[in-house]
């Protein structure tokens, strides 16, 4: 299967720039984030081989947080970043150098094993902060190197996506897709066109997204393949199936439902290699689906007619009939076993 460019949701990770500094010491320290994830930060200090860590520090998409202020000496800075938990389940894939305490709010931990209850061991990746206009500054980054400007754009689309609003592909760039998904967001809740401008946006979205959770369909990736998905929804007298969204791996996706109320719909989805083949397991193809059968093809596509597939160059795929809960809607997670 060749991927669908235009249902993307890119492979995340928590990246920290390094550029050396002449001296390990540090003086107003600021986190900035460069990814499409709202995120929390914590960081670890090494000095003399004794540890201390601290946060959690929240950075927007494209925003910057002072997070140290004055002079601070240290052997070894360290970070670990995560995104919010109203994303799902994002992976982190930054390489680990060490291992060190976090507590579950606002925490300040000495020495580098846990000891209170509600702490835990998370690792951090090393860092050596960059001069950015003279404060030292730790960039949290991801594979599409965003600039400030479309790493807030692309985090507002990927929010409004969860939220329920047909935006991919989720790329930092304007387009009629997003304005639309955009204008739709801000007519619904009666906000006023600047107000996607506003400092607090992202948060009214957050909120939209986690109103949504008790709503629709949510497509998590826990193998280690990128997944295609395709959705087929019951209409008066068809039933319209779309395809493809990308789903990577660690990663969450909504998909668009045409209406609110709806209470069933059609999964099918399939892993692929680099190339967009199909990965096959023990000798058949690594899918989760069912005993629907419903016309795709392999580029992007809406169909409503679905007999005789192959004589019309499509292919008959086999969609699992899903439930959607009125309470908490549903999360489909594809995993390589028990499918």
């Amino acid at each position: 299967m060749a991927p669908a460019r235009s249902f993307s949701v890119e492979r995340i990770f928590f990246a920290a720039a390094f550029v050396a500094l002449a001296s390990p010491s540090y003086a107003d320290l600021q986190l900035c984030n460069r990814t499409s994830f709202a995120a929390e930060a914590a960081l670890g200090v090494d000095s003399g081989g004794a540890h201390a860590t601290r946060g959690w520090f929240r950075v927007d998409p494209g925003q910057c947080r002072l997070v140290l202020r004055g002079k601070i000496e240290a052997d070894h800075l360290y970070v670990h970043a995560r995104a919010l938990a109203v994303y799902g389940p994002v992976k982190p894939l930054n390489a680990a150098q060490i291992e060190l305490c976090v507590g579950e709010a606002d925490f300040l931990v000495a020495g580098a094993r846990c000891k209170n209850a509600g702490e835990k061991i998370v690792p951090f990746a090393e860092v050596r902060p960059r001069d950015v206009e003279g404060v030292p500054t730790v960039l949290l980054a991801e594979p599409a190197d965003y600039a400030a400007d479309q790493a807030r754009l692309a985090a507002v689309q990927r929010l409004l996506a969860l939220a329920g609003y047909g935006v991919e592909p989720i790329d930092g760039l304007a387009g009629p897709r997003t304005d639309a998904a955009l204008a739709a967001f801000l007519r619904e809740r009666g906000l006023a066109p600047d107000a996607a401008a506003s400092p607090a946006f992202v948060d009214l979205l957050i909120d939209a997204v986690r109103e949504n959770a008790s709503r629709g369909l949510l497509w998590c990736n826990e193998t280690a393949h990128t997944v295609m998905a395709a959705l087929g929804v019951d209409e008066p007298n068809a039933v319209a199936v779309r395809g493809w969204w990308r789903v990577e791996p660690g990663a969450c996706v909504r998909p668009d439902l045409p209406r609110r109320g709806v209470r069933q719909v059609y999964s099918f989805a399939e892993a692929i290699d680099e190339n967009g083949a199909p990965i096959e397991k023990a000798g058949r193809a690594l899918q989760w689906g069912g005993g629907a059968a419903f016309c795709t093809r392999n580029t992007k596509f809406e169909i409503r007619e679905h007999g005789r597939c192959e004589a019309r160059g499509l292919s008959a795929r086999a969609f699992a009939v899903i439930e959607i809960s009125s309470r908490t809607g549903t999360t489909i997670r594809f995993r390589e076993t028990g499918r």
